[in-house]
């Protein structure tokens, strides 16, 4: 025992050598969780639908990391061994995966459209079991591996006129339960992080409406609205070796949200 706790550093933070795929890592929390990969040393492979990734891209370079980015669309059923087939190419390996992409669309219940309900999961679930699928195949082969799921407070809750994102979020701490219980023996840690109300240009409108905001701010023992850097510490420990005896958790990142 005294042995082992000596054999603990701040080196079990370091991320220095590692490769991280982040998807729609190119705007609000993704861009977050990519910088954050990025500062504690790992080179990025961002996927994104659209080309805007100028920010990103200087973000990541300040840091002294590589950066390559992917335009894609990951309800293409063929995108995502593309995806993995192509970080192979670029950097040998693939040590993470962070599943940001998500969708949401609003309507009641009542008068909610199916389109709508397969886009939703198609996005929010079918492209992450995908895409998870063919980069623990990789990470199988290696015998280590990160893959961290993106939640929500509605993988705890029901919410209202978000039937399929409400759906695929409990899908998602799902999966990633599922994926922990096979992918253990390989050396590979599937988590997911769940972040509460996050202050980013999604999320804009509702803190502009000054009674939906004091609603918001009354259930949350913080009593603020979360900052993408508050999520930063927690995805580069789930990413790094500090948590490699953690498989299968859901972490909530809520301000005390779901205490209350």
């Amino acid at each position: 025992m005294e042995n082992d706790l000596k054999a603990f550093s701040l080196d079990f933070f370091s991320l220095k050598d590692k490769v991280a795929i982040v998807t729609g890592g190119n705007a609000g929390l993704g861009q977050g969780y990519a910088v954050a990969l990025a500062k504690a040393g790992a080179d990025l492979f961002i996927v994104a639908r659209s080309e805007n990734w100028v920010e990103t891209k200087a973000l990541i370079e300040e840091t002294g990391q590589r950066v390559t980015f992917f335009k894609a669309d990951l309800t293409n059923r063929e995108a995502h061994k593309e995806i993995v087939e192509q970080c192979l190419k670029v950097y040998g390996k693939i040590d993470i995966l962070v599943n940001n992409a998500g969708i949401i669309r609003r309507a009641p219940l009542l008068e909610y459209k199916e389109e709508d309900w397969d886009a939703v999961m198609e996005t929010n679930i079918t492209s992450l079991y995908l895409l998870s699928q063919e980069a623990a195949k990789v990470m199988a082969e290696q015998r280590s591996g990160k893959i961290i799921n993106i939640a929500s407070m509605l993988s705890f809750q029901g919410g209202k006129f978000v039937p399929p994102y409400t759906a695929s979020k409990h899908a998602v701490a799902g999966l990633t339960k599922a994926f922990a219980n096979e992918l253990a023996e390989y050396n590979i840690q599937i988590n997911a992080i769940a972040p509460g109300y996050v202050a980013t240009a999604n999320t804009a409108p509702i803190r502009d409406d000054e009674k939906r905001n004091t609603e918001i701010l009354s259930r949350i023992p913080a009593g603020r609205w979360a900052n993408p850097s508050d999520l930063m510490g927690a995805v580069v420990f789930l990413a790094s070796k500090a948590s490699d005896y953690m498989n299968g958790h859901i972490l909530a990142l809520d301000g005390g949200w779901l205490a209350r």
